[in-house]
């Protein structure tokens, strides 16, 4: 009780009262020793009370003090986040450059009817629906010959993958989405549809079904953009193309 009522009347400091209420509670019995006690706080809280400046002081550099100290863990530089990029691009170009030559120069070769039709339609300013077709089909044949290369490679004996279900069921979805690409009247919902399969078709590959050879994933990777990029372009193509040329037949209905 007698520390609560130091602490509310003379405002002491808090070691103070920590050191005097444990000796109070102790001989709190002989009044005596109760009484010089207190005698001597209150000489202590006089003499601290003469000096205000003094106190004031030392409260305002104690809030200094306390404003310009950070926590420790504020201090503490957070680490940067290290890009993998740059390292996934590097092991990437270098598995690439491991590849047998024929396996790489025919892939390469592969792409080609694919960047030619919308290189031609671009530079010529014309969309053919002739060359849409044939890449569409070109896309399908490469859809089924991605699927025949899963099966090659699981029915020898020593191959890693085995000839169930899962090798073999899944290597044909693909190819029924490539066959039902021909069958649309429309070229940009067969391009839709062969994008689909050759995605699937590189999904099964790379993450589902037993591994491939690095290179040949970073093969089959680069060569899936090149195609599904290539398919996209057409179909934009085919848009703004005959947009542009419905607008000049109407320019030239209108001048008659």
């Amino acid at each position: 009780m007698f520390p609560l009522v130091q602490r509310c009347c003379f405002r002491t400091p808090f070691k103070l009262q920590k050191l005097t209420g444990p000796s109070l509670l102790l001989y709190g019995r002989k009044r005596t020793t109760v009484s010089s006690l207190s005698l001597c706080l209150r000489r202590e809280v006089c003499l601290l009370s003469r000096s205000p400046s003094l106190n004031s002081a030392s409260v305002y550099a104690t809030k200094l003090h306390a404003f310009h100290t950070s926590l420790p863990f504020f201090k503490k530089k957070t680490p940067k986040a290290e890009t993998k990029d740059s390292g996934i691009l590097k092991r990437s170009m270098k598995s690439l450059k491991e590849s047998p030559k024929p396996a790489l120069y025919l892939s390469l070769a592969g792409l080609i009817p694919f960047v030619s039709v919308p290189l031609s339609m671009a530079i010529q300013g014309t969309y053919y629906p002739e060359l849409a077709f044939a890449q569409i089909t070109y896309g399908a044949v490469t859809v089924s010959f991605v699927g025949g290369m899963r099966w090659g490679f699981a029915l020898p004996e020593d191959s890693p993958a085995k000839p169930d279900w899962l090798n073999l069921a899944n290597s044909t979805i693909p190819l029924l989405l490539a066959w039902q690409a021909l069958l649309f009247k429309d070229t940009t919902s067969g391009a839709v549809m062969v994008v689909m399969a050759l995605g699937i078709a590189l999904h099964y590959d790379v993450s589902l079904l037993p591994a491939y050879p690095r290179w040949f994933k970073v093969l089959r990777v680069m060569g899936t953009v090149v195609m599904v990029l290539s398919l996209l372009a057409t179909a934009a193509l085919k848009t703004m193309l005959e947009e542009q040329l419905s607008d000049s037949r109407n320019k030239w209905q209108n001048t008659k």
